[in-house]
């Protein structure tokens, strides 16, 4: 199956799912930014790579606005050169709007993340030509305050049903890519990972997930990433990193 296929099956069996309070907003960014969604799948989907590398979901100020995992606004436009129409959730959270490509805001996972990729290898096509970058859960869910809360922390029941949808399109998605290895970003994308592919033959690992809520991360990702990357066996391209960060920071 296609990757555009698998997302958007996903998309459809997602939005069969429910979801009870405390969540009261949720976001499915493969909904209403579908066309940035496909375009980066067009651009930088490819077989064969050397990682795929897994978040766990959209956060309100990245995939949320863009459609693209760890989709910081600057980052997606002006690196991987993605900008398209993005239209607006069902229900839309007051603190959280969904203003697309306008967004002013910056998120700081897609920053680090994304500005390390761009500081290491030049350009997206060098990036992508090794690795691609997904998001297990293309949800995106929002409490009454506008707190956003991760799937890890949903009720039992949510939960599973959620686990079942997508673990099967993570599946199918290193079915299809044929990576050499899933890299999880952060340790719940490398436990759904692994209990994905235990019986595809294709080995698991995790680095550090970029979050600002991560005590370790604020003190230098990128090198941290990098390290764990080596570990992994990942070679990277010669250079230094300009920063603890690894990135410059972008924006309009």
């Amino acid at each position: 199956m296609k990757p555009i296929k698998i997302v958007q099956e996903l998309r459809e069996r997602t939005a069969a799912l429910s979801f009870a309070e405390p969540v009261t907003h949720v976001y499915a960014p493969l909904d209403y930014a579908s066309k940035a969604v496909e375009r980066y799948l067009e651009k930088y989907a490819r077989v064969g790579g050397e990682a795929l590398m897994l978040g766990m979901n959209p956060g309100p100020w990245g995939m949320a606005q863009t459609g693209v995992p760890f989709g910081e606004v600057a980052h997606v436009r002006d690196f991987l050169g993605i900008e398209c129409p993005v239209g607006k959730p069902d229900h839309e959270h007051p603190k959280r709007p969904v203003q697309g490509f306008d967004c002013p805001r910056s998120e700081v996972s897609g920053r680090r993340f994304w500005g390390w990729a761009q500081e290491r290898f030049g350009s997206a096509d060098a990036f992508f030509d090794r690795f691609f970058v997904w998001n297990w859960c293309p949800l995106a869910f929002l409490e009454e305050s506008g707190r956003n809360r991760t799937p890890d922390k949903l009720p039992a029941g949510e939960r599973v049903a959620l686990e079942a949808v997508c673990d099967d399109a993570l599946r199918k998605m290193v079915e299809a890519l044929r990576p050499q290895m899933v890299i999880g970003i952060g340790a719940y994308a490398m436990k759904r990972a692994a209990g994905v592919v235990k019986d595809m033959d294709v080995p698991v690992g995790s680095i550090l997930h970029p979050s600002p809520a991560s005590p370790i991360a604020n003190r230098g990702w990128a090198p941290q990433a990098e390290a764990g990357l080596e570990k992994l066996g990942i070679s990277l391209p010669a250079g230094c990193l300009d920063s603890a960060d690894g990135p410059a920071k972008t924006g309009r």
